[in-house]
């Protein structure tokens, strides 16, 4: 749904015909996000009027600004992926846009594991994509069941590693 570095990030789970931007997030690790969400928090509130003293104090402590959330898409979901670069279409064989199935390519804690697999079975990490990559979703509704067993399997053995 969303590697493990963006945990620290907030997050939320796609909609269905939404538009999605890879970004890179404070961690360091690519994700996606809601181009709206980004939008925002580029842009800085209005410049109002000030005293010498608040510019002061503003300017050793900045107003806070609100964090991009992360995107989660369940394995399984049926994207579009627009804009590929054209060293990745001659690589993989494919074409500028192509549906992809989004997936997980290992289920080892602590790494990267969000993918995207096209229709000739070739897959892609996300960290592998291009920083502004377009990203439609198409269907959530294929998204495979989670496998909760599994999820609690790599929690616990992510607990024991922290201790």
């Amino acid at each position: 749904m969303c590697d493990y570095s963006l945990m620290a990030v907030p997050n939320r789970l796609a909609r269905e015909g939404e538009e999605l931007v890879a970004h890179r997030f404070p961690t360091g690790s690519l994700g996606l996000a809601s181009p709206k969400d980004l939008k925002c928090a580029a842009d800085p509130p209005a410049p109002r009027r000030q005293s010498f003293w608040r510019a002061a104090k503003e300017f050793f402590n900045p107003p806070k600004t609100k964090p991009v959330a992360a995107v989660c898409i369940p394995p399984g979901a049926r994207l579009e992926l627009q804009d590929i670069p054209a060293r990745l279409q001659h690589d993989l064989g494919v074409g500028p846009v192509e549906p992809v199935t989004f997936t997980q390519i290992s289920a080892a804690v602590n790494s990267y594991r969000d993918a995207v697999r096209f229709l000739n079975g070739r897959e892609v990490r996300l960290q592998d994509l291009r920083e502004g990559q377009r990203v439609r979703v198409l269907d959530l509704s294929v998204a495979e069941e989670l496998d909760l067993e599994r999820l609690r399997e790599e929690r616990a053995e992510f607990t024991y590693r922290i201790r």
